[in-house]
């Protein structure tokens, strides 16, 4: 069966990336802030800001170059009925700009939209410009964000979020055909310096292993459709280690909807979920499991009937008091919250404190929890959860047995 595998992109001057969203800052992915004064979340959170508004549409100022900073990262091309471009072009400018805003995901978009709104906001309060793209300037923004001075909190950005606001920043005036040298020795120095000074471990989230699953099902209303709704996607996102996007993202069919990741098919061994991935579409198998009570199958089967769905997305909004199922995707931070809200319930570390293990737990720790748990050939883990390396794989492998493989003895001593 041929799979496609994520690849983590590299920045390139010539092509600037945005940040990336893969393991921690998904699913990590996830993270912008919601105003300009306020300092992103660090790579490991999972979600962006609830309170963040809906960024205006990223492709509807298409080749537009604002007299004033603005949070709109812009498009190359120019808008619809602009007398750029002749009448007979129109059609095909609006379809470039649908491709466009398909080339990211939507909180990647968010994401260079929020960056540059707090680089804007910086050089406002500064005096300076930003544009055209000036290394010194941008040398001293990440200075700023290393030293906790560009608001007025005092919180210092870990390295991880400067890189990613880096990133964004290119990427904003690359849109712009003003190109940022991040070679330049005023960027390129003081990044070394950043990392040299301020690089931590990564900080990632606990993995969920398969009894602090059961303990956490055990904590939801079987008898309500919330209950139910929740459960499935708990099974679902463990035995398929999804990312919390690619949960909600499922439709129950092909083509069914414009904003899926992907569909479901229910066959007698199990379920195939096709999912439409960074790099292309992959195939994820789910077989069943060894009893009804934690089979994920049996799950989104009673879900499915209970629940009255038939056709388009899979996981939606419980309302009336929950009586009713509504016609809306979940957005994927539910995912987060769920994961968090039940692992507190049940338990889960309560060898440390109430705080701290509120920190610990977001939508990958499914994700992570399959890979730490399945007693299995590695090559068949890095397989379901989609790593082009099993190098990639280890990192998600949280709560393991580390001296499984003990060099001391092996070499005789």
């Amino acid at each position: 069966m041929a799979e496609n595998v994520e690849q983590k992109p590299r920045n390139h001057v010539e092509q600037p990336s945005g940040p990336s969203h893969s393991m921690e800052a998904e699913d990590d992915v996830s993270a912008a802030q919601a105003s300009a004064d306020r300092t992103a979340p660090e790579a490991g959170d999972d979600g962006l800001d609830d309170e963040l508004p809906d960024i205006v549409d990223l492709v509807m100022e298409m080749g537009r170059v604002p007299d004033e900073p603005r949070a709109e990262a812009p498009s190359p091309l120019p808008t619809v009925g602009s007398p750029r471009l002749p009448a007979h072009l129109e059609q095909l400018a609006g379809r470039a700009r649908d491709y466009i805003e398909a080339a990211s995901s939507s909180n990647t978009r968010r994401a260079y939209a929020s960056d540059w709104k707090h680089f804007s906001s910086w050089c406002r309060r500064q005096g300076v410009e930003p544009l055209p793209p000036d290394p010194q300037t941008v040398g001293l923004y990440i200075t700023a964000c290393a030293s906790g001075t560009v608001t007025g909190d005092k919180k210092p950005n870990s390295v991880s979020t400067i890189e990613r606001r880096l990133s964004s920043l290119s990427w904003n005036y690359a849109q712009r055909g003003q190109p940022l040298d991040r070679k330049d020795r005023h960027i390129a120095t003081v990044m070394v310096g950043i990392r040299n000074k301020h690089a931590a471990p990564p900080r990632q989230k606990e993995a969920v292993l398969p009894e602090d699953l059961i303990a956490m099902l055990e904590t939801l209303d079987r008898g309500s459709l919330r209950g139910l709704r929740d459960r499935t996607m708990l099974l679902l996102g463990f035995a398929g280690g999804l990312r919390r996007s690619e949960i909600v993202g499922l439709d129950c069919g092909r083509d069914q909807t414009e904003d899926s990741s992907g569909w479901v098919e229910i066959l007698d061994k199990g379920m195939l979920v096709t999912l439409r991935g960074k790099t292309g579409w992959r195939e994820v198998e789910v077989g069943r499991g060894s009893s009804d009570t934690t089979c994920p199958v049996v799950a989104l089967q009673t879900w499915l009937k209970f629940a009255r769905i038939i056709h388009g997305p899979l996981f939606r909004r419980v309302t009336g008091q929950g009586k009713s199922v509504g016609s809306e995707r979940l957005n994927d931070q539910e995912v987060a919250r769920l994961v968090k809200r039940t692992a507190l319930a049940a338990g889960v570390r309560g060898d440390l404190p109430e705080g701290q293990r509120g920190k610990l737990f977001a939508g990958h720790s499914l994700r992570s929890g399959l890979a730490s748990s399945a007693e299995v050939d590695e090559r068949f883990v890095q397989k379901q959860l989609g790593h082009a390396s099993a190098e990639m794989t280890r990192k998600y492998q949280r709560r393991r047995d580390r001296f499984r493989v003990n060099l001391t003895k092996a070499s005789g001593l």
